[in-house]
């Protein structure tokens, strides 16, 4: 009796998770083409509905039936207005503070500077900050509903932990167990990559295609995949550290504790400083200057400067060898590359894909697309994703229905 009880309470979570999505997703639909979409009866629909209005979370509205007469059909629509949530974005020397509502609307944001040697600094910054931006605005507060925390780290996002960072010598901090003892709202805490490839999968490049290999090369390398539709969860983790596979044991010491790990040959940073110390050599490199930026090294490769050329090249070779292996593993229809290097796409894309197809099954190859990602690495806006994840797999959306 009770598991059938149990199986009971899990559907009806399905279907109120399906259809709250299709609402959102959808914008402004009957009822009866809701239940098609969902493929539910329309009794099932009307009870399912009923409940997300009592809870003040979707409302009927009216729209014309163009092309007939009398009256209006009574459409769904999602509630917005007045349900809040944080966002948080921990990056170095910085954390940004941005209240959103549920569709993705910014009503404040903040930049303050942030200082930590150790977990206890950094636990006692972190939640000073919050709480004083919640007092500074507490007159624009209302229905605030969870704080979402992304940052370039090694994480644990199933239980919240923040394993290390390349940031903060912090280990091992329970950032959710932390903030959630303390505020008493529910924490979502992801990578900057994971973030970014459900930002993607929503709203952007790879707007819900089923799977998709997304990688970062930035100030660090890493991946998200995409399977099946949704984000694939590796032990305690979502996100794919390629950054750390070895490549060299007698390189450079990386955060994460070992050596020559690929981030510390491949992220933007030893990019630049390996182009520079190679311009010294060569007066006439456009790139033979006392400091050099990303757009420098990207404008010096549209001058076909060879400097610049040979070293985006050899990324590009490691990068294409690095997908290779993932092509073979995932089978993806869609690589999505999100870089900086994006400015120079059209010479980077061509030596990844080379390295693809000498290296993995043609059969996997045939069928997958390269393309940048529509969004930047930047800001809070990546972790509005998050909170709309959590929605659509019912973990929150399951909290605001029981109030």
């Amino acid at each position: 009796m009770n598991e059938q009880v149990g199986h009971t309470v899990q559907i009806k979570q399905i279907n109120l998770k399906l259809v709250y999505r299709l609402i959102d997703q959808l914008g402004s639909i009957s009822r009866i083409s809701l239940a098609k979409k969902a493929q539910l009866a329309p009794a099932s629909i009307t009870k399912i509905t009923r409940e997300l209005i009592n809870a003040h979370l979707i409302k009927e509205v009216e729209f014309p039936d163009l092309g007939f007469r009398g009256r209006p059909i009574t459409g769904l629509e999602i509630v917005s207005q007045g349900w809040q949530f944080l966002c948080v974005r921990i990056d170095k020397g910085s954390l940004i503070l941005s209240l959103y509502e549920l569709n993705n609307k910014l009503l404040h944001e903040d930049i303050t500077e942030l200082i930590a040697n150790d977990n206890h600094s950094f636990n006692e910054q972190l939640l000073t900050k919050i709480e004083y931006f919640f007092t500074c605005y507490q007159g624009c507060l209302e229905r605030l509903v969870a704080i979402s925390v992304i940052t370039n780290a090694i994480i644990n996002s199933i239980d919240g932990i923040i394993v290390s960072s390349p940031y903060y010598n912090i280990k091992n901090f329970p950032l959710k167990e932390r903030l959630e003892a303390r505020i008493g709202l529910p924490i979502y805490l992801q990578s900057c990559t994971t973030a970014w490839t459900m930002s993607e999968f929503f709203s952007g490049a790879s707007k819900y295609r089923k799977n998709i290999i997304q990688i970062v090369i930035d100030d660090h390398i890493n991946a998200c995949i995409i399977t099946k539709g949704s984000i694939l969860a590796l032990g305690n983790s979502h996100a794919i550290e390629i950054g750390h596979i070895n490549i060299n044991f007698a390189g450079l010491d990386c955060y994460c504790g070992n050596q020559g790990c690929l981030e510390t040959h491949i992220a933007i940073p030893q990019i630049l400083k390996k182009a520079q110390s190679i311009a010294k050599q060569y007066p006439d490199s456009s790139l033979n200057k006392e400091k050099i930026s990303i757009n420098d090294f990207c404008q010096a490769i549209n001058l076909e400067d060879p400097i610049a050329v040979n070293t985006l090249e050899k990324v590009g070779r490691q990068i294409g060898n690095t997908l290779a292996v993932m092509v073979n593993i995932f089978n993806p229809q869609l690589i999505l590359i999100g870089s900086p290097l994006n400015e120079v796409k059209n010479q980077l894309f061509p030596v990844i894909s080379k390295q693809i197809r000498q290296k993995s099954l043609p059969c996997y190859q045939n069928n997958v697309s390269l393309v940048a990602t529509k969004f930047n690495n930047e800001g809070t806006i990546l972790a509005t994703a998050i909170i709309k994840d959590a929605l659509y797999n019912g973990s929150l959306l399951a909290k605001l229905m029981a109030g």
